[in-house]
């Protein structure tokens, strides 16, 4: 039997259909809706220090907490470019509502970000993370600290390298100091009484002075044509580069490269490569203190490693909040003898793994009798004694300064015969007899560390570290895809960094 043919229904679809009382904005937005949580944490925020940016006088400005709104739940939302932002203010009922169907354009919202924002946007996460310890979702005493390198808006091929100034500066050097004996074995009478003292340092104004005098010296005499030559770009040229290089020298400020479009930004190896190379690209050291996967302090580096960052990171968190956090975890790269000292001056408990913690508990670092932890150490005597029982005499004590200026002082002990021992080949490759080098108070502070991260407690923080402050980074970084920084300058990603954090948070807590 044939089936009856059932005309479908389709519901009225009329675009052009008019409303008598079209719905309100509020009514199309969810009572529990993030943009909801934006709105109503940025009203509760004192915000008196971006006010005070403001100059008054001319044309009304945009309200700024309005343009701190539509920011915020823009990089909550993913969207990082004012461009963006514009379109989304205009098209999209969750920013409208936000912005109260104001329409700021594109060259207004970015001037409130890199500008209006610079210095005061720090206090406003502080508030945040305030409000967040009120709620009862993180607390300030207990803090995973890591960090991640995230690229720079910064030409990739356009950079200066520290050493390759140090290489130049050196060339002229000894091309100024050969220039000059040339000049004394063909007028040494007319030199004789300007000699300069030496060529180990020289700069602009002392080499300009002496190709000079070398010039002068010359004139008349009849001398080889590359000499000529020489003299006269080394007379156009060094001075001038000697000028950039210590330019370029003051912008490095101690670290090992710049990019020429990102003058704050170091070149930095970076892990997640295109080409899965692991490349050098300018970038920067993001370094976080979460709980709970809360962020509760953020800082921007400009060093590669983390080990040099931890102190100013804890200060920064300090200042933010009147105090310090009463634990921290962190991996590997922050284990030094200067942050270990700076834990334990401020009555932190310190669960900081040092260099080489997960090798020591293997069992071929633990039965190598060679190696210099595994030596015996007689404190009484203040000796150590050989794989053969051989007694290492105390030599004496030498100091030497990290690059951040810390001293740090190692005591040399030596072996008195090591001639003809069956185990020397084994034992050391030195051309005397053994001598090691003993950091007492790093040995202590080590100590310390591996009792406290051998503990129950220790290796619970150690398993949460990852799952905490690592795992926060991949939400920012594969959620968000917040992979490169807009704008340029340390204090324009600084920026920016704050809008990730505070949005961050605000997503968490709604979740």
């Amino acid at each position: 039997m044939k089936q009856k043919y059932k005309k479908p229904s389709f519901k009225d679809y009329k675009p052009q259909q008019m409303m008598l009382l079209p719905p309100s904005l509020e009514e199309l937005i969810a009572e529990n809706h993030p943009v909801r949580i934006v709105n109503y944490i940025m009203d509760s925020l004192d915000i008196q220090s971006l006010l005070e940016k403001y100059p008054g006088g001319g044309a009304p400005s945009y309200n700024p907490r309005l343009m701190l709104k539509v920011w915020i739940y823009g990089y909550l939302r993913n969207v990082y470019s004012s461009r963006k932002l514009e379109e989304a203010i205009c098209q999209n009922i969750h920013f409208m509502w936000l912005s109260a169907m104001q329409e700021p354009d594109h060259n207004t919202l970015n001037r409130f970000r890199s500008g209006h924002l610079k210095g005061v946007l720090k206090e406003v996460f502080g508030h945040v993370v305030e409000h967040l310890v009120e709620g009862g979702y993180v607390s300030l005493k207990e803090v995973y600290v890591d960090g991640t390198k995230i690229e720079a808006n910064a030409n990739r091929y356009t950079f200066v390298w520290g050493k390759s100034i140090e290489t130049n500066k050196v060339k002229i050097k000894k091309q100024l100091q050969e220039l000059w004996e040339y000049a004394q074995s063909v007028a040494k009478e007319e030199l004789q009484t300007n000699q300069p003292e030496s060529f180990e340092e020289i700069n602009a104004e002392k080499v300009n002075q002496v190709i000079n005098r070398i010039d002068s010296a010359l004139q008349g005499k009849n001398i080889c044509k590359k000499k000529r030559q020489k003299l006269n770009y080394a007379k156009k040229n060094w001075p001038k580069n000697l000028e950039k290089y210590e330019h370029q020298q003051e912008i490095l400020n101690g670290r090992n490269s710049y990019s020429k479009t990102d003058k704050d930004a170091t070149f930095m190896r970076m892990k997640e490569d295109h080409m899965g190379n692991g490349q050098l690209k300018p970038a920067y050291n993001l370094q976080l203190a979460t709980c709970k996967q809360f962020i509760l302090n953020y800082t921007i580096e400009q060093t590669t490693t983390d080990t040099t960052t931890l102190i100013h990171h804890l200060d920064e968190f300090e200042n933010l909040y009147g105090q310090y956090p009463e634990v921290v975890t962190a991996d590997a790269g922050y284990g030094s003898e200067e942050n270990y000292e700076h834990l334990e001056n401020n009555e932190i408990e310190a669960f900081v793994k040092y260099n080489y913690f997960h090798k020591e508990q293997t069992k071929k670092w633990k039965e190598n009798p060679y190696r210099q932890d595994n030596l015996y150490y007689n404190s009484e005597k203040d000796c150590f004694f050989c794989p053969m029982g051989q007694k290492m005499k105390n030599m004496g004590k030498i100091s030497r300064r990290t690059s951040t200026g810390y001293k740090q002082t190692y005591t040399l002990y030596q072996a008195q015969n090591c001639q003809g021992c069956p185990l020397r080949g084994a034992c050391h490759k030195q051309k005397s007899n053994r001598i090691i080098e003993v950091n007492h108070k790093l040995r202590k502070h080590k100590a310390k560390a591996r009792e406290l991260l051998m503990s129950e407690k220790g290796m619970e923080k150690r398993s949460q570290r990852p799952a905490d402050v690592e795992a926060t980074f991949g939400i920012i970084k594969q959620n968000k895809g917040f992979r490169r920084f807009i704008l340029r300058g340390s204090e324009n990603v600084e920026v920016e960094t704050g809008l990730i954090a505070i949005a961050h948070n605000i997503a968490k807590m709604c979740a």
